[in-house]
């Protein structure tokens, strides 16, 4: 049974950053996709980064050069690194992963919100 639990979420300044976590459990390393989406109240989800086992990333234009994904595969644990934080980055944070599967790279965000599993998500908060 695949279960994903983030963490890391908090309140940070603008122009903070900040390390979200998100701990996996029931798939393989060797073969995913998986990724980082965010939900504002009164907005809709919106993907941010995926990767996947072949170590392929995408991003999100409103958060490239200031957002990394990465999957350390020795403890099953995707991560995501926030740079130069805005007040409009606030949200709540999900990842998601699909196993048995690369990243599709013409849509991988609609991949995992059609077949991925998702976690509890991981509040981010930040002011001005």
């Amino acid at each position: 049974q695949v279960q994903l639990v983030e963490s890391g979420g908090g309140s940070a300044q603008a122009g903070g950053s900040m390390t979200l976590s998100c701990a996996g459990s029931g798939y393989t390393y060797l073969d995913f996709c998986m990724g980082w989406f965010r939900h504002a109240p009164g907005k809709p989800r919106e993907g941010i980064a995926t990767i996947d086992s072949t170590s392929e990333e995408t991003y999100a234009e409103i958060v490239k050069g200031r957002f990394t994904i990465f999957h350390d595969n020795t403890k099953n644990i995707l991560y995501l690194q926030m740079g130069s934080l805005k007040p409009e980055d606030s949200a709540m944070y999900y990842c998601a992963v699909e196993t048995e599967a690369d990243c599709d790279d013409n849509a991988p965000f609609n991949q995992l919100a059609e077949f991925g599993h998702w976690g509890q998500g991981t509040q981010v908060t930040v002011s001005s």
